[in-house]
């Protein structure tokens, strides 16, 4: 069995105004003195921008493991921003936000100098699925296999409709501002580990990336350990859409290793027409048409949904996971992702609002980490 874990980054937010904070290193601090002496569990580390945290949990073999990790990782992120004054939510973007310098080490305050705007206006939150793969040819098969599926994972996680206070009219504008990086989006077939590698060195000898850590395509090979890692999602609002987002995930990349072990040839889908895939999920998630991942013709977004899990269906059969993300799918497909929160909560007009309720939505099913109290 695969393998998985999340990294999922969160909003360190004002609890009474909504503002963005930042607070990111007295927050981890706060973390570190409650986990003296306290069982392994979540990693936590600061973000491009100081009013974000990334927590990212431990390897898993089980959804529920993985959902155990994802509860407690928000829940003591929440409880050392609360000792500082703030709380943590869950959203693509804040609804509130202004333009900041502030970044999280030496390489972000680099970048911003060499991005501008692009890097001031950067404050988005993603939420990414590392899948284990035994060699880097597997993962780079696995890589030209996936891209069709992609954008519905977008849909599936829309979490960012606001923006600066406004609704933006996309479901996911994290994906519009993130796409301002030079590298992101989907990439090209690579065929091998070989000619992956060299996609990457090709970039890199333009001088326009940074290093290896700006190759920021939907999905790539972990630089750090082996895994795939699928980065084109929203954090999600609610911590049991991301176990079924991971779940699925891992069955996508299972399903996309046998394919390549069974000789089937990776989809020729063209970039751009993917690109376009991207933008329509990002616009209408799952309120609207998604682009065929077969014919890039739009249909009804439940029914290319529908494809997808039937898609994975035998590798989730495989890992017990086919109840969990076929339920945890019709649920998203019934009450929405956490664009439709955010909107319901922005009817009054006051985007302070919005945060009160994603706070309250990030940590609905939370429980108290078995850790000693914060002071």
């Amino acid at each position: 069995m695969r393998t998985f874990g999340v990294e999922e980054e969160l909003l360190i937010v004002s609890a009474d105004t909504g503002w963005p904070l930042p607070l990111a290193g007295a927050v981890l601090d706060a973390v570190a003195r409650s986990g003296t002496d306290s069982p392994p569990g979540p990693d936590f580390t600061t973000e491009f921008k100081q009013e974000q945290i990334e927590v990212n949990t431990r390897p898993c073999g089980t959804a529920e493991e993985l959902r155990a990790e994802i509860v407690v990782g928000r829940s003591l992120a929440d409880a050392a921003a609360r000792t500082v004054g703030a709380r943590i939510a869950a959203s693509g973007t804040p609804p509130l936000m202004h333009t900041t310098p502030t970044e999280g080490d030496q390489r972000y305050s680099t970048m911003s100098r060499r991005f501008g705007m692009v890097a001031r206006e950067q404050i988005t939150c993603g939420f990414h699925v590392h899948v284990s793969v035994p060699t880097r040819d597997e993962g780079v098969a696995v890589l030209d296999r996936i891209r069709p599926w992609l954008p519905v994972l977008l849909a599936l996680s829309a979490n960012s409709p606001l923006w600066n206070g406004e609704d933006t009219g996309f479901s996911s504008y994290r994906t519009q501002i993130w796409s301002r990086w030079p590298s992101a989006g989907p990439a090209e077939l690579f065929g091998t580990a070989a000619g992956y590698d060299e996609t990457i060195a090709r970039l890199i000898r333009t001088g326009v990336l940074l290093d290896e850590g700006m190759v920021y395509f939907d999905a790539r090979l972990c630089r750090h350990q082996p895994t795939v890692e699928v980065r084109i999602a929203d954090i999600c609002l609610r911590a049991e859409d991301a176990v079924v987002l991971a779940a699925a995930v891992r069955a996508l990349v299972e399903t996309a290793a046998g394919d390549w072990r069974a000789g089937i040839p990776a989809p020729a889908v063209r970039t751009d027409t993917l690109r376009l895939a991207d933008w329509q999920a990002s616009r209408f998630g799952l309120r609207g048409a998604l682009l065929d991942p077969a014919t890039g013709i739009p249909r009804p977004a439940a029914a290319v949904v529908e494809d997808f899990t039937h898609h994975l269906e035998a590798a989730l059969d495989d890992a017990g996971d086919l109840p969990l993300v076929r339920a945890g799918i019709a649920r998203i497909l019934e009450r929405g992702s956490g664009e439709r929160l955010q909107r319901e909560a922005f009817g009054g007009g006051r985007a302070s609002d919005v945060v009160a309720a994603l706070v309250e939505a990030t940590h609905a099913h939370g429980r108290r980490p078995e850790r000693e109290p914060l002071d």
